[in-house]
């Protein structure tokens, strides 16, 4: 017999579902194949931390690290092999490109009268979400309140937002002090002091770009700690149980937390998820990432494209999560179909669903179990042809 495999998702309001179907035929030579999902699917919330400055293999085992070392690391999954790019780097997360920018250019010169390295392409992630109607935020540390800072404000700097960039977010009516009151982009850049009541009351967006301050990336010196990489990690230590404990994170939810370079040459830099769907536990994935691997994680999350850039051409972060699969499928004894479904995600509920006609669909078993698989034995009779999916539910706030 020959069985074709293949995979559906199913998006609800207020769930977040991951299924697996394949087809059973009648033929006469063949064997089973597995039926994978795409990992990323299942994420509705994501959280893009950017930290400064530091090679992976500074912070590993750093005891200026003590968090990311003794908490996050055997939590989280994480990449060994996760490089940067030249040039301007945020930019790479948001359009798939740097624009030919220096890593230290701003935007704009001459008192923010030159707009030397602006954008006027809206084909950049952002636009790409707002036009999908997917809400997205940037939560800038430093930045001022309803307005825009194109030039820097206390330990913020722009070239750290790369949204500032595209004339599309901040407008073209720039002061001679370096602001815009363009509103579009004064609703979506936001100063981070707002983050706390927004994770709180359950507001924040679909997709949030988290910037600290060059305090608390790890770029700057800065009193009372007086250590870079010590100042980052107590940040962390502070701000992510906040994200953690909250509805957003909790029902959909993936943290992403990564370095712009490297300190020094081009040793990887550091990538952690933290997610009810990532592998965790420590997992290390060894595969070739770049940024452009985030930013085509991002569209395949959020269903948007064409590809950005060089994107197209990248490997997602799947990898760093599990993956929802009918990794075996036996049949006999008898009249019996048994099903291995593995990459399960711990405490959610799991349906066995089968149909002849798949349009209308019969619960065969409803589960929720702790570990990452399960089994199933189903007795089909009569049917030439039967369908078979598996459902994981991931409840709404």
């Amino acid at each position: 017999m020959v069985f074709v495999l293949f995979v559906v998702h199913f998006l609800g309001d207020m769930t977040r579902t991951r299924a697996l179907e394949f087809v059973l035929l009648a033929m006469l030579f063949g064997c089973p194949q597995p039926a994978r999902s795409n990992p990323l699917d299942p994420i509705r919330t994501v959280f893009l931390i950017m930290m400064e400055n530091e090679s992976w293999s500074d912070i590993v085992g750093n005891t200026n690290a003590p968090y990311i070392n003794s908490v996050l690391l055997p939590m989280a999954s994480h990449c060994e092999q996760y490089y940067d790019l030249p040039g301007a780097k945020y930019l790479w997360y948001e359009a798939g490109t740097n624009f030919g920018i220096a890593s230290t250019d701003s935007p704009f010169t001459n008192n923010c009268q030159t707009p030397e390295q602006v954008q006027t392409t809206t084909n950049h992630l952002t636009t790409y979400l707002y036009n999908a109607g997917i809400s997205w935020k940037a939560y800038l540390e430093d930045s001022p309140t309803n307005i825009i800072e194109l030039a820097g404000y206390n330990h913020y700097v722009v070239r750290h937002n790369p949204f500032a960039f595209f004339t599309d977010i901040t407008g073209t009516n720039i002061t001679t002090y370096c602001t815009s009151a363009f509103p579009y982009g004064v609703q979506h850049l936001r100063p981070y002091t707002e983050f706390a009541a927004d994770l709180a009351s359950n507001t924040v967006a679909r997709y949030n770009f988290i910037v600290p301050n060059l305090c608390d990336d790890m770029h700057d010196v800065c009193a009372p700690l007086t250590n870079r990489m010590l100042q980052g990690d107590t940040w962390l230590s502070s701000e992510i149980p906040r994200i953690l404990n909250s509805s957003a994170y909790q029902h959909g939810g993936a943290v992403f937390i990564t370095w712009d370079e490297s300190s020094t040459g081009t040793l990887p830099i550091g990538m952690l998820v933290l997610s009810p769907f990532a592998k965790g536990g420590g997992y290390a994935s060894t595969v070739y990432y770049t940024p452009l691997s985030t930013l085509r994680s991002m569209q395949e999350i959020f269903h948007v494209g064409p590809w950005l850039g060089a994107a197209g051409d990248a490997t997602d972060l799947g990898d760093l999560f599990r993956q929802l699969e009918i990794s075996q499928i036996t049949l006999g004894p008898g009249p019996s179909v048994q099903l291995g479904i593995t990459g399960v995600t711990p405490g959610v509920t799991n349906v066995v669903q089968a149909s002849t006609d798949l349009s209308h669909w019969t619960n065969l078993s409803t589960n929720s179990v702790t570990s990452d698989s399960f089994s199933f034995t189903d007795y089909p009779t009569n049917e030439f042809s039967r369908f078979y999916r598996v459902v994981e539910w991931q409840s709404g706030p």
